[in-house]
């Protein structure tokens, strides 16, 4: 099965090294999340779904729903 991250990276015409650049770590390390050979990260998981505009839960089939979920209130005013 095709994993989301491959599908959503093709549909914006991506190659592998783009995306592992922009995320700071290799290209091979970025395959592995492709083909499930390795766990994401978690920080990884929030990139790609910052840069995606979609949820960590879509990209981790916890939905099929690839809209965004409305930012926090407390990321909006800087809150911690």
């Amino acid at each position: 099965m095709e994993t989301r991250i491959k599908s959503l990276r093709e549909d914006k015409d991506l190659t592998q090294k783009e995306l592992s650049k922009f995320l700071h770590i290799s290209q091979v390390a970025y395959s592995y999340y492709e083909l499930n050979k390795r766990n994401i990260p978690l920080e990884i998981l929030c990139k790609l779904a910052d840069f995606y505009n979609t949820s960590v839960d879509y990209l981790i089939y916890r939905t099929d729903e690839i809209t965004a979920y409305p930012k926090s209130s407390l990321l909006k005013s800087g809150t911690s």
